[in-house]
C-alpha cells in the first residue's frame, strides 16, 4: 500500500515541467561517485570532479574562473524526476553531435546536494550553460530539443 502511495506521489509530481528539489543537506566530504566516461555521452561528475573540471569555487569564491577547454552544459537532475528523464535524450544527442566542441556533464542533485546548493537549484531539471568566455547561465524546467540546440549554437559555439 505504501509503495502504491509513493508511486502515485511521484507520478503526480512528474506531470509538471519541473520538479522541486530540496538542497538543504550536504553529503559528508569523502563520498565519491565512480565516473565512467564514454565518448559522445554525458559524463556524471561528482563535487570534486566539478571543482577540477569546471570551477573551483573553494579557491575562487567571488570570481567565476572556468577550468574547461570547451564549453560545458551541466544537467542538474534526479533519477525520480520525469521532466529530467524527458530531456535526457536531448542531452545525449548534444553530447554526441557536439563531441569535442561541447561537453555535457550530469549532476545528480540527490547525491551532490552541496553542488546543487551552490547553484541554488530549487527546481529540476536545471541546466547550466557554460561558455568559454563570460558568465554561465541557468535554465530551469524542461525545454524542447530545438530550444536547447538554439542555446548551444547561439551561446556556446560563438567565437
Amino acid at each position: 500500500m505504501m509503495k502504491k502511495s509513493l508511486l502515485m506521489i511521484i507520478t503526480v509530481v512528474g506531470i509538471s515541467t519541473a520538479c522541486s528539489s530540496t538542497t538543504g543537506k550536504e553529503i559528508p566530504e569523502g563520498n565519491k561517485v565512480e565516473t565512467i566516461t564514454e565518448t559522445g555521452k554525458p559524463e556524471h561528475i561528482s563535487y570534486d570532479e566539478f571543482l577540477e573540471k569546471v570551477w573551483n569555487f573553494e579557491e575562487n569564491p567571488q570570481k567565476w574562473v572556468f577550468k574547461g577547454d570547451v564549453p560545458v552544459i551541466i544537467d542538474f537532475y534526479a533519477d525520480w524526476c520525469k521532466p529530467c528523464k524527458m530531456i535526457a535524450p536531448t542531452m545525449d544527442k548534444i553530447a554526441k553531435e557536439y563531441e569535442g566542441k561541447v561537453k555535457v556533464y550530469k549532476i545528480n542533485v540527490d547525491n551532490e546536494r552541496k553542488l546543487a546548493s551552490v547553484f541554488q537549484v530549487q527546481s529540476i531539471p536545471a541546466v547550466l550553460f557554460v561558455p568559454m568566455k563570460g558568465e554561465p547561465s541557468m535554465q530551469t524546467g524542461a525545454l524542447s530539443e530545438e530550444a536547447y540546440l538554439k542555446i548551444v549554437k547561439d551561446n556556446l559555439l560563438v567565437k
